[in-house]
């Protein structure tokens, strides 16, 4: 990358954008300001970087509260010399995305700005892929960037967290795409049936409809991954299983790669039983939302028990999510927070009340 502080007029084809920043020291309304130049090599790339109608470049503008001009292949970036950093980082790392042959869009913009934004994160984790046949996906936050190379890593990962984080839909795609690779022999998909207070045998019809609505969202996201032909003929010839976790019993899970979702619903004897499940060469691993335990109360969730009893253990990971984390419509991360905020609010409350119920 060159650096100079004002654009060139002709570009070599396929180099990188030349970057100069200009810090001012001029001070308008009590702000320091900064004006930083980016100069584009390949006006296609350019374009696409920019978005229909400056799209990106104004989800940028909104996000980082900077100006943003630009003028055929060149950009004008202005504001506080922080932000005017941080998108001169995002504009050119993405750019650098789609010379790589990858795509950029609203998505892979946000991903971006949370990456730069959050503790530890790194604009490079952008640039992870996870290829499955019907779409590449890439993680959206610093921590699934943690927990796609945990995965990689560790033959037992734990990802714990609030909903809408992509605990269960990262977990499935990495193990399509291990299972297309050739590197396992099949993916085996588990929940427990028993949830939300509901018992199995209330339900109608047999044992296959009573656990169907139970696994839906694991088949959901099957098919976001492989073709529905493929979803169906891998899952009859029992390269793909999607069962509840009372089926796991007694078996040994060799070659495969192993999903346990809604874990915190499990208790700690189903816990211990599905781990001891691991056989060679294969990897496991476990999700679950320590704030939405449906067990019978009283009943410590297995989940919890092994967050406490594996820390320490060599091969075992945790990767901790947050609302900082919630990808899903930005609305759900309000929600998380707003919850978070009224469990802590309670737990004071009752502590208060206990503290004073012992001075009486």
């Amino acid at each position: 990358m060159r650096v100079s502080k004002r654009p060139t007029a002709k570009a070599k084809p396929k180099s990188k954008p030349k970057m100069g920043t200009k810090k001012d020291a001029v001070k308008a309304a009590g702000v320091d300001h900064a004006t930083a130049k980016l100069t584009f090599s390949d006006n296609h790339f350019a374009q696409a970087l920019f978005g229909v109608h400056s799209t990106h470049l104004v989800q940028i503008e909104t996000e980082l509260g900077v100006s943003i001009v630009a003028r055929g292949a060149q950009l004008t970036i202005m504001g506080a010399p922080a932000a005017v950093k941080l998108a001169e980082q995002i504009l050119v790392g993405l750019y650098d995305r789609l010379t790589q042959g990858s795509e950029v869009g609203n998505e892979e913009i946000s991903a971006a700005l949370r990456m730069v934004r959050q503790p530890g994160g790194k604009l490079s984790d952008v640039n992870v892929e996870v290829r499955t046949k019907r779409r590449v996906i890439s993680p959206r936050t610093a921590t699934q960037a943690e927990y796609l190379k945990a995965i990689d890593d560790c033959e037992l990962v734990f990802g714990c967290g609030p909903a809408g984080t992509g605990k269960t839909y990262l977990a499935v795609a990495k193990a399509v795409e291990l299972l297309v690779r050739g590197d396992v022999d099949r993916i085996i998909l588990s929940r427990p049936a028993v949830e939300a207070g509901e018992q199995l045998g209330f339900l109608p019809g047999d044992m296959q409809e009573k656990v169907d609505p139970y696994l839906r969202p694991l088949y959901d996201a099957l098919y976001d991954m492989l073709p529905a032909d493929e979803v169906v003929k891998r899952m009859e010839n029992g390269e793909i299983e999607v069962a509840p976790l009372a089926f796991m019993r007694g078996r040994t899970l060799a070659n495969a790669f192993v999903i346990l979702d809604e874990a915190q619903n499990t208790t700690a004897v189903q816990m211990k039983m599905f781990l001891t499940r691991l056989g060679e060469n294969a990897r496991m691993v476990v999700t679950g939302d320590l704030s939405q335990v449906d067990l019978p109360r009283g009943t410590r969730s297995g989940l919890r028990d092994a967050c406490d009893i594996l820390g320490e253990v060599k091969g075992v990971a945790f990767v901790e999510f947050s609302a900082a984390d919630v990808v899903r419509h930005k609305i759900v991360t309000r929600i998380v927070n707003a919850y978070d905020a009224a469990e802590k609010r309670r737990h004071a409350s009752a502590r208060y009340e206990h503290e004073d119920n012992k001075r009486d």
